[in-house]
């Protein structure tokens, strides 16, 4: 027996839909720049905010939610982030958070010249923790009618627990969407020229005006060890990029070496690590080190707090004479250059 008229759902006419489609602005290509993220305010509210989201990614922290979330929220979340402050609050900017003004100032200047190229291209920076988040991001580009989006990650180097993340996070929200935009990720650019030029001419300005060091260290963010055993290509990324570093400046692994900063925990991380490696150094002779983090585009908390002042005064104290560390490459124009080549370059055939 069928249903009476009243039940049925009403359908559109089709024809009716396809004489008065909603207008939409013409497709063109987007760039979703990335960046691992910051607190909104150097206070411990903002903080805590911040880490509660940050420590509950299991591509972060890959243990068992039922076992992790208690110590999280009892422990880590409880003390953590009023310790955090104070070392917030010494390198915030007039600005805001560094990580926000220098990602904010890449993303403009990328923009900026691909505009310059004649490029209908659109650029908008997402960090995959806190705000601007990803889906506001996407959302962004989508409301300026970019059909096509390219993820360039702000970290050279892949990992799971920073490109894998933001990915994830990013085709989460696109799968949420009914008319997606075609989608592309830059996955890692560990030893591309684009990158690794900027830095080593960089370098090779300020040695010019201010001497060389006895040593170059470059620091990158540690990783657990059972991460890379695991398969995890973060490590050797790293070498890749000390490599391509020693053969630009055309120095030995005796002048450039390589350490891992930001530790915590009892699991066993990558070794060497950057503070033991230069409270050794002055007993070895070497009085005199310039640190670099090329794994971080953008100064943060890692670089200004962590190796601008903790590793500088664990080598001071321990006899070291010299310590000079070596900006991130922010906003300077040479890797703006290589950034819009990179965008350029992998946006082949869409614009």
């Amino acid at each position: 027996m069928p249903l009476p008229s009243r039940y049925l759902p009403e359908i559109p006419d089709p024809h009716a839909l396809s004489l008065n489609p909603p207008p939409r602005k013409a497709g063109q290509a987007g760039v979703l720049l990335v960046n691992l993220g910051t607190p909104d305010a150097p206070t411990p509210r903002a903080i805590r905010r911040y880490l509660q989201e940050f420590l509950s990614d299991p591509r972060v922290v890959e243990l068992p939610a039922w076992l992790w979330q208690p110590v999280l929220r009892l422990f880590v979340l409880a003390r953590r982030p009023s310790a955090l402050a104070p070392r917030y609050r010494e390198i915030w900017l007039p600005e805001g958070s560094p990580l926000l003004v220098w990602s904010q100032a890449q993303a403009d200047g990328l923009q900026s010249r691909l505009q310059a190229q004649g490029l209908q291209v659109q650029v908008a920076l997402g960090m995959r923790y806190g705000t601007p988040s990803l889906a506001q991001a996407v959302d962004r580009l989508r409301s300026e009618g970019c059909d096509r989006i390219l993820l360039l990650p702000l970290y050279p180097q892949y990992a799971a627990s920073t490109t894998a993340t933001a990915v994830d996070k990013t085709a989460a929200h696109l799968a949420r969407l009914r008319d997606q935009p075609a989608f592309r990720t830059l996955r890692h650019y560990p030893e591309d020229p684009a990158y690794i030029g900027p830095l080593a001419d960089q370098w090779r300005r300020y040695w010019q005006e201010h001497g060389r060091p006895q040593r170059l260290l470059l620091s990158f963010h540690g990783l657990l060890r059972r991460s890379v055993l695991a398969g995890d290509g973060y490590h050797r990324d790293c070498q890749r990029t000390a490599a391509a570093l020693r053969e630009a400046l055309g120095e030995s692994d005796d002048f450039i070496q390589v350490a891992f900063q930001s530790r915590f925990g009892a699991d066993r991380w990558l070794e060497p690590a950057t503070e033991t490696v230069l409270r050794s150094w002055p007993g070895q002779g070497v009085t005199s080190v310039d640190v670099a983090c090329p794994g971080f585009l953008a100064d943060c908390l890692e670089t200004l707090e962590e190796i601008q002042m903790q590793c500088r005064d664990a080598f001071l104290s321990s006899g070291g004479q010299q310590f000079r560390y070596l900006p991130c490459l922010n906003d300077d124009p040479a890797w703006l250059d290589g950034l819009a080549a990179l965008a350029h370059r992998h946006l082949a055939g869409w614009v």
